[in-house]
């Protein structure tokens, strides 16, 4: 056997352990439902007509409700929603699709999809399906009523026979009877089809079998009766193994139901089904819902960090189009990009303006796995869009070692997400068809759905202080010497003393309403144990000066929240990495390598820290809460459990992200059933319930290329309910304090500094040389005067609603609270007219009456 046969028979065989052992070991119900044989499928009666309207020709209209109607196509899939409020309709693909004269081939046909679903073959290799040109040309689309909607349900390609459903080999008899079956033009296939062997009882198959004599042959062998038993009798005949492929045939249902204002889309779990052989790897949703074409006007929102706009017809096909993962990326995942420069997409989020509607998309369920994607026209076809995916199966390499050459193999996660996914498509209209009117609906939504703590009480709405955060570094690790031997010891930065004299020196300049987080105070400094244990550091004074420094905190009126890392294994002391990890696709424990700050990329020459599996997190959450409980602590900060979600593939025991999700509400929950309030670094959206404070939130987007306008969606959808700042100052890439006041002004953000005690030259030849600039005495006096111009404009809206936020003109922007204050903000080198009023160069004014 040559090297090339052996290395492909060794990946066949390897994929069959791979995905045979999955599906063997998975006692899910609903995986082996799901991969099933798409037999399943059963075609449905035509819609019955409820209503009809001449805005929506050639559609049934199948449900309605006050606000909407819903219309369908039975043979094409396509649906449309009316909205009776506006007279605008939503379509799932364009109406207009059949004229584009930029789209051909496949880009034309996924014009006319529904769902894409992208899979895997064998060798790993990506290749994809739509519901038009895989299922609905063929006829295969099926439709059923359901409560306030339809169920439409999809049969993505056909049981088409290949070469593999002839057999290698057939003794001449075989041969012979075969041809006795069959008429004259089946004779002549299967004598095409087979050649004599060197043996002349035995005939071999033509492997350059194609086309129309493959055909011809698969009618001939159909003709003459053969069977699937026929197949396995021949090739043990001659003691092979030539197994028939399952036909690659995919099944999935998408439910269109009406809610009020909006229209919910489903895919549910158990309505997916793929083999073994072809792993879904994402299924697309509904990637041209509202599409607009070129001459229209409007807009795409996306969720890149605070938020974005990408203008319809920007004509930047140049550069990549949209793509971004909701909640960032997994840490299990070898595909993670390495650097760390872009914002992540914390809000689960998108939308589109048009210039007589909008519609705001919410992930309602899926979030997790989620990514969205928008692209403008002039690139593969003439419409503007943008969608959800959703990931189903992940995918890694493996190395096999194959005679010496290294060969890589595809390695699939064991079971499937186990969620639904689900997008509500809420419609607006009129002066609500704006990203501040979008902002406010989903304000409002997940007020209904308790997605939001409760709001600040009536007696805070009109008073109160900016946040001022500040963050204290304890201790460090840091190499040291003791007679030429070397050791690590904790170097103290900060500690409680010397926390203390900060503290007092901030308020003596009149800064007020401070949060104090504390990093490094425990399990070894900022580089700490997994806190299933609490053990105070004596570099930074022990369990006395804390409870000392908590007194303090309460007669100083500082809120004081010491810092944790949860969901990382800072360093691999006291933690079972083989055990408690989680375990990459490769089966490897999941790393984490420092950032090389200059390059931005992951240095894997430095000690890793490893990725704490989901399932050990609520142990660990009530082992530390036990350990705190004698200190009377009124508050925690968390670095990584609002900002982070990480699967665990380890065989048998799989914990998609979904699930680790669910696990961090609960391990949330439970920290604020000990009554505190929690600070979360980055805050996702499944976190708002729990947390009181945000610090590192999202201030900006990415600046990817094809973006066009940042906007403050984030902030307009948290403040009043949950207390925020961006990034420490005196660690950010502002050069220019003014240029930060007036990104907080426009923002509504508190200002936030990060410091230590000690020399900033401490830090040096250690892995914290990104703290360069933090010794507190050098910022002291900005820190000052910042807070001192935020809290003069800030402090009459404290606790208020952002309800509206608009762009003037170039560097220009109005951003309007809830008790009628506003302010205008100019980021020029020059004064500028605005709403009549003079705003100087750097400038910011502040107008209406407080209500």
């Amino acid at each position: 056997m040559n090297l090339k046969k052996y290395a492909l028979l060794t990946s066949l065989f390897l994929f069959g352990i791979m995905t045979a052992g999955c599906a063997g070991s998975s006692s899910d119900k609903q995986t082996e439902a799901n991969r099933s044989a798409a037999a399943e499928f059963v075609k449905g009666t035509a819609l019955a007509v409820s209503f009809t309207d001449p805005r929506v020709a050639d559609m049934k209209g199948v449900a309605a409700n006050n606000r909407l109607q819903l219309f369908a196509d039975d043979q094409s899939g396509d649906i449309a929603v009316l909205d009776k409020n506006s007279g605008e309709v939503w379509y799932s693909n364009p109406p207009d699709r059949e004229s584009d004269k930029l789209a051909t081939g496949i880009n034309k046909d996924i014009l006319s999809a529904q769902l894409k679903l992208d899979f895997h073959n064998a060798f790993g290799q990506l290749s994809s399906v739509n519901s038009y040109s895989d299922s609905v040309i063929h006829k295969q689309v099926s439709f059923e009523n359901i409560p306030n909607g339809i169920r439409v349900t999809y049969q993505f390609g056909t049981e088409e026979k290949t070469l593999d459903d002839i057999p290698s080999k057939l003794t001449k008899e075989r041969l012979e009877e075969l041809k006795g079956k069959v008429d004259k033009t089946g004779q002549r296939a299967l004598m095409i089809a087979y050649r004599e062997d060197a043996d002349p009882s035995v005939y071999v198959r033509n492997d350059s079998l194609a086309g129309i004599q493959l055909k011809r042959t698969l009618q001939a062998l159909e003709d003459a009766g053969y069977t699937d038993e026929d197949f396995r009798k021949d090739l043990e005949a001659f003691q092979l193994e030539q197994t028939k492929p399952e036909p690659r045939i995919f099944l999935a249902s998408i439910e269109y139901t009406l809610d009020d204002d909006s229209l919910v889309v489903k895919v549910p779990a158990s309505g997916i089904h793929y083999s073994d052989e072809y792993p879904i790897h994402t299924i697309s949703v509904l990637g041209f819902f509202g599409a607009e074409g070129e001459e229209s006007e409007g807009s795409l929102f996306v969720p890149d960090g605070s938020g974005a706009l990408i203008h319809f017809n920007n004509g930047k096909t140049k550069y990549p189009s949209y793509e971004q993962r909701i909640y960032g990326s997994d840490l299990t995942m070898k595909s993670v990009k390495d650097g760390v420069g872009e914002e992540k997409a914390r809000l689960p989020v998108f939308g589109m303006l048009r210039k007589d509607g909008a519609f705001l998309g919410i992930i309602e369920e899926g979030d997790s796995v989620a990514s969205v994607h928008a692209d403008v026209s002039g690139r593969l076809h003439s419409y503007n869009h943008i969608y959800p995916s959703f990931y189903v199966i992940n995918k890694d390499q493996v190395s096999l070692d194959a005679n010496g050459q290294e060969r890589s193999l595809p390695r699939y996660q064991e079971n499937p997400t186990k969620s639904d996914f689900t997008i509500r498509y809420a419609f607006l209209s009129g002066d609500e068809a704006t990203y501040t009117g979008m902002a406010k609906y989903y304000q409002q939504y997940l007020i209904k759905t308790h997605g939001l703590p409760e709001l600040k009480s009536a007696s805070d709405l009109n008073s109160g202080d900016v946040p001022f955060y500040l963050q204290l570094i304890g201790s460090i690790s840091k190499n040291k010497h003791a007679v030429g031997i070397p050791y690590k010891a904790l170097e103290p930065l900060t500690t409680f003393k010397q926390a203390e004299d900060i503290v007092n020196q901030v308020q003596e300049r009149n800064i007020r309403n401070i949060k104090l987080q504390y990093s490094g105070w425990f399990n070894k400094g900022l580089d700490h144990e997994v806190p299933d244990h609490v053990s105070v550091d004596g570099a930074v004074g022990g369990s006395k000066a804390l409870r000392e420094f908590i007194s303090f905190a309460q007669d100083k009126d500082l809120s004081f929240f010491p810092d944790v890392y949860i969901a990382e294994a800072r360093t691999s002391d006291g933690f079972d990495v083989t055990k408690e990890a989680s375990r990459t696709l490769r089966g490897d424990p999941a790393a984490i390598y420092p950032i090389e700050p200059v390059s931005n990329q992951r240095d894997r020459s430095k000690v890793p820290s490893y990725v704490v599996s989901p399932r050990y997190i609520l142990k660990v959450v009530d082992s530390m809460l036990n350990d705190l409980d004698g200190y009377r602590l009124e508050g925690i900060s968390l670095q990584d459990m609002g900002s982070r979600l990480n699967t665990d593939y380890r065989t048998s025991l799989q914990i998609d992200r979904t699930e680790s999700e669910s696990i961090s509400k609960q391990a949330l929950t439970k920290i604020r059933e000990r009554d505190l309030e929690i600070i979360a670094n980055g805050g996702n959206a499944y976190a708002f319930p729990y947390v009181t404070d945000i610090t590192n939130a999202p201030m900006t987007n990415s600046g990817f290329k094809i973006e066009d306008e940042e906007i403050p969606f984030y902030q307009m959808v948290v403040r009043g309910y949950i207390d925020y700042t961006g990034k420490p100052y005196n660690l950010s890439t502002f050069t220019d304090m003014n240029q930060y006041i007036l990104k907080s002004l426009e923002y509504g953000s508190g200002v936030y500094f990060k410091w230590i005690h000690e020399p900033s030259d401490k830090v040096k030849d250690t892995d914290y040389n990104d703290l360069y600039a933090v010794n507190y005495e050098q910022w002291l006096d900005q820190a000052a005067q910042i807070y001192e111009n935020v809290n003069e404009v800030l402090g009459k809206v404290q606790n208020q609603k952002m309800i509206s936020h608009e762009k003037l003109s170039d560097g220009v922007f109005k951003t309007v609270y809830e008790n009628g204050i506003y302010v205008i903000v100019n980021y020029n080198r020059s004064m500028v007219q605005a709403d009549g009023l003079n705003v100087e160069a750097g400038g910011y004014v502040m107008g209406g009456v407080q209500k």
